[in-house]
């Protein structure tokens, strides 16, 4: 925890955090939703984008999978993932050498896709996923916990509780993650205000994402 981090590393630290986060869980839930929208409930995908204040259309389920990391809303996964490489880039010095490496690799994956003439697939969603795994096992490797490490752990856990309150997923799973914020919050900034109820979605969203505000200041 001696490390040294000005405000804008440890802020991009943070989101990187949230955004490699925000892909995965996206890119999981895609592809439980498409075996759903091919089965029986082809409104699943609408349902889902709708808690994030997202509208997708689309006719099937291969044209959803398309919608869903490459159409043109907020939840776009194309743009949270350049979003995460410049994160990664800004704090280059303060992420694992492997690590950095797999988010450029993950990076041009989507950006390949994106050009390719052909609709993606499960095999995109497989080596994407397997990706995230590589990233997320090089960060977490090393014996002792960094300042830098927190901050990206810090992320991941917000964006978990985020998606879960969003989608009114199993209370005592959030409540879980929102133990581990506060725990992580407070090694950042042991005077940290740190008032989230899970039990209150609205209000626990806002708290959350103004957590990162409470601990970095210019």
């Amino acid at each position: 925890m001696e490390q040294l981090l000005t405000a804008n590393v440890a802020t991009n630290l943070y989101w990187f955090g949230r955004h490699l986060e925000r892909v995965e869980t996206t890119l999981k839930d895609t592809m439980a939703l498409f075996d759903l929208i091919i089965d029986s409930e082809k409104e699943a995908g609408k349902v889902y984008f709708a808690k994030l204040g997202i509208t997708l259309e689309y006719a099937n389920a291969s044209h959803f999978l398309h919608g869903a990391v490459f159409g043109q809303h907020e939840g776009n996964l194309h743009l949270l993932m350049d979003q995460a490489r410049e994160n990664a880039i800004i704090c280059r010095s303060q992420i694992d050498t492997e690590a950095f490496g797999e988010v450029i690799k993950l990076q041009e994956l989507f950006e390949h896709a994106a050009k390719g003439p052909s609709a993606i697939d499960t095999r995109f969603f497989d080596h994407a996923l397997s990706l995230i795994n590589e990233i997320w096992g090089a960060l977490s490797c090393g014996m002792d916990r960094r300042l830098s490490d927190h901050f990206i752990q810090l992320g991941k856990l917000v964006e978990k509780s985020d998606l879960n309150l969003r989608h009114g997923r199993d209370p005592e799973v959030t409540h879980s993650y929102i133990k581990e914020i506060i725990y992580t919050a407070k090694l950042l900034t042991p005077d940290a205000e740190v008032a989230i109820d899970p039990t209150d979605p609205a209000t626990s969203i806002a708290a959350l994402n103004g957590l990162i505000g409470t601990i970095v200041t210019e």
